[in-house]
């Protein structure tokens, strides 16, 4: 049937719900606007536009293990009082199990279906959206796996099993039984959360990252009054305490202040005598690259009770 744009938008600013939905749901009911916006209500999709300009930085990390293969997803709300929300929780942790299909993409994982339930991933947001009244998306996952060895996870800031403002999962990639790499793999999942680490070596590291960094380290030698030429040559020494600062293997563990991390594997594959490696890590921070803007408690409050 056709559909005037008046309509359309009578039942956008009636729901809140997008334009798009809107013109869906419509179409669904051959054009009735209380079976519209019933339609709207079921898909979890009315008032959800409303909310969807505010900003969401809080929420949680959600973070799954099933055997050689290991996920994570950030879904942001707006406040952290919805990290409490058991509703909440059971998502995220459901979107960190559904990732292992997805992987890292977040587009596939919105179109899987949500368990137990008619709706997919994204209508279960919105139907989230408009029961608990905040604004929430999916905003990154991760995926790591091993062909053999073991994945080990850490959680910081933890508020369930899996579920924390902070997640990293890291690969040691090995013959060895897994018992053998749990405690080491633990050390170095905990020595991740805290460094935050760019990259697992050298080599891997962004040229882009690399090159500011020596642009600003020559510009600094020079503003000494030194000449480019040696300005050029001071600053590689300096890019190896660079590098010591945010690539993996070069870093000094933080568990005993003195063992780079790659050196700790080198030990635990002698002690072992089974041939260890970290095959790659992924860490999340809730909310991290977020611009948020002043709040206060009340305003946090108000938007919570959907005010």
């Amino acid at each position: 049937m056709a559909l005037s744009a008046l309509t359309i938008k009578e039942l956008r600013e009636k729901s809140g719900a997008g334009m798009m939905d809107c013109k869906k749901a419509l179409t669904e009911t051959d054009g009735n606007m209380e079976e519209a916006i019933d339609w709207l209500r079921k898909q979890g999709l009315s008032a959800v536009a409303k909310k969807s300009g505010r900003v969401a930085a809080e929420g949680l990390i959600g973070v799954t293990i099933n055997n050689n293969y290991g996920a994570m997803v950030e879904v942001n709300s707006e406040t952290d009082f919805v990290a409490r929300n058991e509703l909440f929780q059971n998502f995220v942790k459901t979107c960190s199990t559904l990732v292992l299909s997805s992987k890292n993409d977040i587009e596939a994982l919105q179109k899987l279906p949500f368990p137990n339930s008619d709706r997919t991933v994204n209508q279960e947001l919105a139907n989230n959206i408009a029961t608990i009244g905040e604004n929430m998306n999916i905003r990154r996952a991760e995926f790591l796996e091993v062909s053999e060895g073991i994945l080990v996870s850490y959680v910081h800031n933890n508020v369930a099993d899996g579920l924390g403002r902070l997640g990293v999962l890291v690969a040691l990639e090995s013959k060895a039984e897994n018992n053998n790499l749990l405690e080491t793999g633990k050390q170095v999942a905990m020595h991740i959360a805290a460094t935050s680490p760019k990259s697992l070596n050298i080599k891997d590291l962004d040229p882009e990252i690399v090159e500011r960094e020596r642009e600003v380290l020559i510009d600094q030698a020079m503003a000494s009054g030194k000449p480019k030429e040696i300005a050029e040559k001071m600053v590689e020494g300096r890019m190896n305490k660079f590098y010591q600062e945010v690539v993996l293997n070069e870093q000094v563990s933080v568990i005993d202040g003195e063992t780079k991390i790659k050196d700790l594997i080198k030990k635990l594959s002698s002690d072992i005598n089974c041939d260890v490696k970290i095959k790659g890590f992924k860490i999340l921070k809730l909310g991290d690259g977020i611009e948020v803007g002043e709040a206060n408690f009340a305003a946090e409050v108000a938007a919570t009770a959907g005010i």
